[in-house]
């Protein structure tokens, strides 16, 4: 009779305790991140079921196509036990994919993936989006002045050491957001490359997210020093409307950034020092003579004086009569 009052227990308290045995399996495994940059949108992301409108572009459809899935598990994009041996771990062609044929699709060499749009110089904000806090340090790289799009990403399109990184930041509402000072040498289509090394998990994560930054605006000729009372020569561009005010960019385009001109003393590509440009040029007057009176006022002051002079000669001759 014992022994089954034992076995009734044993069977009610399993019983009792297999809502928890999930979480229980879970509490005992080791712990592991999820995440991917959602801004700017990593391909993973934006091609995945969750990315929205950029899940249906071209090149999201090509990437799907060419994995043989859907990327259902966006976040969960990471290879374990690199230890900081990226370079020599993810092969080349393969550094968005992280070498994994379950994301092969993201590899792709092309120009229309979707983008995000960012400024040389400015100030990056990302948003990494997670499931499970982790210590860890994010490294960002972006790919070197002249990087070409249609062909493969390889190590050799990325420098050597990041632009920033960001060591153990903490987790907020399901994303760590990471802020960073962007290149000031980029133009064009470019890959933001991603690593997120994890300290407290042996995994490491990779993403590519494509961005995109303005081209600079064409160098304006420098016009020869005129001379006082010269007007204003017009634009050689076609773009800058007429009487447009100096310092406006040729060619600045709404949403573009205008390139700065370079400040007094600043060497140009010639080695020679830049001069120094005014925020304005003040309009120049007609004449060059300062503000003296103008020619038309000076010859009806001199016909007004002849006619005094020739009117008192007059009356002096009549009263000598």
């Amino acid at each position: 009779m014992r022994r089954t009052t034992t076995d009734r227990t044993a069977v009610l308290a399993a019983t009792a305790l297999s809502p928890l045995l999930p979480v229980l399996l879970w509490a005992a495994a080791p712990a592991q991140a999820h995440g991917a940059p959602t801004t700017p949108v990593s391909r993973v992301h934006a091609c995945s079921p969750d990315g929205g409108p950029p899940s249906g572009s071209a090149a999201c459809r090509a990437a799907v196509a060419a994995n043989g899935a859907p990327f259902t598990a966006w976040d969960n994009l990471r290879v374990a036990n690199v230890n900081g041996r990226d370079r020599s771990t993810i092969p080349d062609g393969q550094l968005c994919s992280g070498g994994l044929p379950a994301y092969r699709g993201l590899d792709l060499a092309r120009s229309d993936w979707p983008s995000t749009r960012l400024t040389p110089g400015g100030t990056l904000r990302m948003t990494y989006v997670s499931t499970i806090p982790h210590t860890g340090t994010f490294r960002f790289y972006l790919t070197k002045p002249g990087y070409d799009p249609s062909q493969p990403l390889t190590w050799n399109d990325l420098p050597e050491r990041p632009f920033a990184q960001v060591k153990d930041p903490v987790l907020r509402d399901g994303a760590y957001r990471l802020t960073a000072e962007l290149p000031a040498d980029r133009t064009g289509r470019q890959v933001l490359y991603t690593v997120w090394q994890n300290s407290s998990t042996p995994d490491t994560y990779y993403s590519c997210s494509d961005v995109v930054f303005p081209e600079k605006a064409a160098a304006a000729a420098s016009p020869s020093a005129a001379t006082a009372g010269s007007p204003k020569p017009p634009s050689a561009d076609p773009s800058v409307p007429s009487g447009a005010t100096a310092g406006t960019s040729a060619g600045t385009s709404a949403g573009t950034t205008p390139s700065a001109a370079p400040a007094s003393g600043a060497a140009t590509a010639s080695g020679a020092p830049a001069a120094a440009t005014p925020a304005s040029t003040p309009v120049a007057t007609a004449s060059g003579t300062g503000s003296g009176p103008s020619a038309p006022m000076l010859a009806g002051g001199a016909a007004a004086v002849l006619v005094l002079i020739g009117g008192a000669t007059l009356v002096l001759r009549l009263r000598r009569r």
